[in-house]
């Protein structure tokens, strides 16, 4: 299950390449480097989710499907 701290593996549904996200606090986020704020869309959106979890985020360019791929 995703919590603050998780390393996720996720895919965009439609495409085939992996893309890997650290959940952190707000302070922490830095979206080069990976980082991703638990009070981001994605984050809110993976926060709970499990391996093969579909999650829907709403950003501000529309929105998208991830599946989940891998925690650590």
């Amino acid at each position: 299950k995703v919590v603050v701290g998780s390393r996720v593996s996720v895919v965009e549904k439609g495409y085939d390449d992996l893309e890997h996200y650290q959940l952190v606090g707000s302070a922490e986020a830095n979206p080069r480097e990976g980082k991703v704020s638990m009070e981001s869309p994605l984050g809110k959106a993976l926060m709970g989710a499990k391996v093969g979890d579909k999650v829907k985020v709403k950003a501000p360019d529309g929105e998208f499907v991830y599946i989940i791929k891998s925690i650590e």
